[in-house]
């Protein structure tokens, strides 16, 4: 695609998060490649799933999973929006092809060994080309980004203490991701800048959830992708990350898959692994869930920062928060095509963005509602 007609490629466009990237591209008038490895996958999935497609700028593109390939699909394009994952399995091959196209590079991914590996094996070479490679902008990490970042306008705060969950239960790929994450690396939180290995065998972890009187259980869930991206904010030392989904009988259960799935491959070459955790992940989750209900999908994003002599807390309530993953990939893309990010290399949303306006873009959108903030000053 030496002449790209549209500016914007979204990578894994016919899966649950990717046709609701294309969905809010559609909203903001943005041109797009939907692209995947299956051209009657995409076709399908756009006609069936983007409500009032027939009113987007959009062209499909069936390609080989290779750099090679998606070198070419790519040149011509400004922006790629991956939602192929695992990540730390296909991401290195949509990376070294946005970069050798020239493009800027965003992702959903929640894998924070994948993180470290965009951070340390790729970020440089991005900044070197004045481009930004943005992994992780999704809900569960950025919405929570956006809540620490209204904390961390107070001066003098340097911890912070992140809870994320929702309310419904993980996608097909979601649910992969997970067993492969789990199976393959470790999890982290950031201690005095910093990583820090969670404690693997700590189990669930109950958290005092704002809004409810009931408790919460919580997981690491890889660590997320909060302490990567802070270990190099001088503002803040420590940060750890737990989440989960408020159905507690669906939280008690994942341990038990997650440490039967690691039990039953340990012995296996990773080939064999992939195979039997897809297996796993399949008989988990093995459909495609509905459509989101914002009386149902709720979403629930709590940061409390603290430093010497000073507090603050934020609490946003969301809901949709595929959803609120769409809008936040669509949104970064429209405003690349119009102006440079406020950081090239490997940035987060609200590095590259601004906290404040992708709150706006959320809210706008009917997807979050005012942040709840309080705070204790010197």
């Amino acid at each position: 695609m030496s002449e790209q007609k549209k500016p914007v490629v979204v990578y894994g466009a016919s899966g649950y998060t990717g046709r609701l990237v294309c969905e809010y591209l559609r909203e903001l008038g943005v041109p797009f490649v939907a692209a995947g490895r299956s051209k009657d996958k995409l076709v399908a999935s756009m006609a069936a799933n983007v409500p009032g497609i027939e009113t987007a700028d959009y062209e499909i593109a069936e390609v080989e999973h290779s750099v090679e390939a998606l070198t070419e699909l790519f040149t011509g394009a400004k922006v790629v929006l991956n939602t192929v994952g695992p990540f730390s399995q296909y991401g290195p091959d949509v990376v070294e092809a946005a970069l050798a196209a020239g493009v800027h590079y965003t992702d959903t991914t929640g894998e924070q060994d994948w993180l470290i590996t965009c951070d340390e094996t790729y970020g440089a070479d991005f900044a070197d080309e004045g481009l930004l490679l943005a992994p992780g902008i999704a809900q569960m990490y950025t919405t929570g980004e956006i809540a620490a970042e209204i904390c961390l306008e107070q001066p003098g705060l340097d911890t912070l203490d992140i809870a994320v969950f929702w309310g419904g239960s993980p996608t097909i790929a979601s649910t992969r991701t997970i067993l492969v994450n789990a199976a393959t690396s470790k999890a982290h939180y950031l201690e005095q800048n910093a990583y820090v290995e969670f404690d693997p065998t700590a189990g669930l972890v109950p958290l005092v959830v704002p809004g409810q009187h009931e408790l919460a259980l919580s997981l690491p869930w890889g660590g997320t992708s909060h302490p990567v991206w802070y270990r190099r904010d001088p503002k803040v030392a420590s940060c750890k990350a737990q989440g989960g989904v408020f159905n507690a009988a669906l939280m008690n259960g994942v341990p038990q898959i997650v440490a039967g799935a690691l039990e039953a491959t340990k012995d296996m070459d990773a080939e064999q692994r992939d195979e039997a955790l897809t297996a796993t992940a399949a008989q988990v989750m093995n459909q495609m869930p509905p459509r989101e209900n914002p009386r149902l999908n709720k979403s629930l994003d709590s940061v409390h920062a603290s430093g010497p002599l000073g507090r603050a807390h934020c609490v946003i309530h969301g809901n949709q928060n595929y959803k609120q993953t769409g809008l936040l990939q669509a949104y970064v893309a429209y405003s690349l095509l119009q102006q440079p990010p406020r950081r090239v290399g490997f940035a987060s949303g609200c590095q590259a963005f601004g906290h404040r306006e992708l709150l706006g873009q959320l809210q706008a959108f009917g997807l979050v509602a005012e942040p709840v903030v309080t705070r204790q000053r010197n």
